[in-house]
C-alpha cells in the first residue's frame, strides 16, 4: 500500500504532467432593484394567520452567530450580500447600534424569519433594510401578516417615509406583496452582485 500523495497549490496531476487549477470567480449576477416608498402609515394591520403558533420578538444586541445564521438561511437563495463579509465586531457596531432594530419571526417555537430596519436617517426616512422567511416558513401565509409587523415597526418611529428595495433575485412574489401593502415604486436602478455559492 503506497503512501497517499497530497495536491497543494491547486495543482492536480493529469497523466505525466500536472496543470493549474485556475480558481475562477463566479461572474457577478446582474439584479434589477426597485425602490419603493410609502408615505403614509396603514389604516390597519393583517391579522394573525388561524391556526398557526406565531411570536414576533425585538431582538436587543442580537447575538452576532444568530443574526448571521438567520441572514443566510433567508438572504442565500437571494444572493444577498451587504452583510456577508465582514468581522464580527464590524457586524456588532452597526448591529447594536440605536439605528438598527431588528425582529425575529417564530413559528412554533422555531425561527422562520427576520426584518431589519435602518433608523439612521430618522425623522425623514424609516428604512426597512432586510425582510424574509424562511424556506420552510413561506408559502403558509406569513408574509402578508410579518410585512405588516415590519411596516408598522417602522412607523411606529414617525418617519415622513418608509422605504424599501426588492430586486430581480428577490422571490418573483415581493414586489407584488410590497405594492399591494401600500409601498408605490419610485425608481429603479442595475446593481451586479455576487453569488451565494
Amino acid at each position: 500500500m503506497g503512501r497517499a500523495e497530497r495536491y497543494t497549490d491547486r495543482y492536480r496531476p493529469s497523466g505525466k504532467r500536472q496543470e493549474l487549477i485556475l480558481a475562477r470567480k463566479p461572474r457577478p449576477l446582474k439584479a434589477r432593484v426597485t425602490h419603493l416608498e410609502m408615505y403614509a402609515r396603514p389604516a390597519q394591520r393583517v391579522p394573525l394567520p388561524i391556526g398557526q403558533r406565531v411570536a414576533l420578538m425585538q431582538v436587543k444586541n442580537i447575538p452576532i452567530s444568530f443574526y448571521r445564521y438567520l441572514y443566510e438561511q433567508v438572504g442565500r437563495a437571494h444572493h444577498w450580500s451587504l452583510r456577508r463579509s465582514g468581522s464580527d465586531e464590524e457586524l456588532r457596531q452597526i448591529l447594536h447600534a440605536p439605528s438598527a432594530e431588528i425582529s425575529v419571526l417564530y413559528v412554533d417555537g422555531a425561527p422562520a424569519g427576520f426584518f431589519e430596519l435602518n433608523l439612521s436617517d430618522l425623522p425623514a426616512v424609516a428604512e426597512l433594510l432586510y425582510f424574509g422567511l424562511m424556506s420552510e416558513f413561506q408559502g403558509r401565509g406569513l408574509a402578508r401578516f410579518f410585512l405588516s409587523e415590519a411596516i408598522f415597526a417602522a412607523w411606529a418611529h414617525s418617519p415622513e417615509k418608509v422605504i424599501i428595495q426588492t430586486n430581480t433575485l428577490d422571490s418573483p412574489l415581493a414586489l407584488r406583496l410590497y405594492q399591494k401593502m401600500g409601498f408605490s415604486a419610485v425608481g429603479w436602478s442595475e446593481e451586479e452582485v455576487e453569488p451565494w455559492l
